[in-house]
């Protein structure tokens, strides 16, 4: 039985913290708050909330839990950390795996996971409507970086702090990763001949930057490290040398030159804006000379009205007439 719409049908996920009581046939038995494990990487990736909730019928059941983090670059970084091993990549979003019976989903900065049932797209797209304070922006480039060829399936982890690092790759010193420079790392876990070989991509604001880090990581025992640009690529203690050296070789920093231009309007014309001087210009003269005789006629009829001069005429001193007739 696949899940219902109904499933979606959530004013917020996370933002309410509540679940409906049914979906479909199957009705909601608890939601309880998520047990978190290492919770200082957690915090790291900014979670914000997270709820689950267990659905009956009968024997049959599923559990759908909800994370909520501080934006993109943190869910990307749960959603590699909690990915199964065997998972496989599913068409349900571009950052989606399935296991039989359970499917982990990223939207935004919503991190889904399904146990027991895998939703269906057209359920996805009503959830994602009811979804609140959804932060779509753009994923970090950092984890393309990351060599595809001889790469170990699901083996990426994006590491955004200390915890992250002490727990994916504890021989690298935090004081060398530098975290306090806004630096991110991407690391994978990749195939030689001789065993297999993590590396980490660390990336930093500024050229300047990188070139420091580079010869403080050079300093740490056992390690191969290459700065490409901004991105320092380091290989701790590899099982085939000369594997890491070819797979330092592909770490290639490519700049990506982004130029916002104005477009000019037709307000930016000095011609326009000429040509709409002289019609404001006309438009007065014209204004000016049709009030002119309208009050000039207006004052004439009430002269003519009243058969004399009006009551606020000027004084007239007749001058041309002095001295005055007898």
């Amino acid at each position: 039985m696949k899940l219902l719409p109904s499933l979606f049908l959530l004013p917020g996920l996370l933002g309410a913290a509540i679940w409906p009581d049914t979906i479909g046939s199957y009705h909601r038995t608890a939601v309880t708050p998520v047990s978190l494990q290492d919770r200082p990487i957690w915090d790291e990736y900014g979670l914000k909330e997270s709820e689950s909730a267990r659905y009956e019928n009968g024997a049959d059941a599923f559990t759908v839990t909800g994370y909520r983090l501080q934006d993109t670059t943190g869910a990307m970084a749960a959603y590699q950390w909690q990915r199964l091993p065997k998972a496989v990549p599913s068409s349900l979003a571009p950052l989606a795996s399935a296991a039989p019976e359970s499917a982990l989903i990223v939207h935004g900065n919503y991190l889904l996971s399904f146990q027991g049932r895998k939703p269906e797209a057209a359920d996805l797209a009503n959830l994602y409507e009811n979804l609140r304070n959804v932060d779509e922006t753009v994923l970090p480039p950092l984890a393309g970086y990351l060599p595809t060829q001889d790469l170990v399936a699901n083996s990426e982890r994006y590491i955004t702090g200390p915890s992250a690092l002490q727990k994916f790759a504890p021989a690298i010193p935090p004081s060398v990763a530098g975290f306090h420079f806004g630096a991110e790392a991407q690391m994978g876990i990749f195939h030689t001949a001789k065993g297999e070989m993590p590396m980490a991509i660390f990336n930093y604001p500024t050229h300047q930057i990188a070139m420091q880090k580079a010869g403080e990581f050079g300093k740490v025992p056992g390690a191969m490290v290459k700065r490409s640009g901004p991105l320092v690529a380091v290989v701790l203690s590899p099982p085939d040398p000369d594997a890491a050296e070819r797979l330092l070789a592909r770490v290639r920093f490519e700049a990506n030159v982004t130029r916002d231009e104005y477009v000019p309007t037709r307000r930016d014309n000095i011609g326009n804006l000429v040509i709409n001087a002289f019609e404001l210009i006309g438009i007065l003269l014209a204004f000016s000379v049709v009030s002119g005789f309208a009050l000039g006629g207006f004052r004439a009829l009430r002269r003519r009205g009243r058969g004399g001069e009006e009551a606020d005429a000027l004084l007239t001193l007749h001058i041309d007439q002095y001295p005055p007739k007898p």
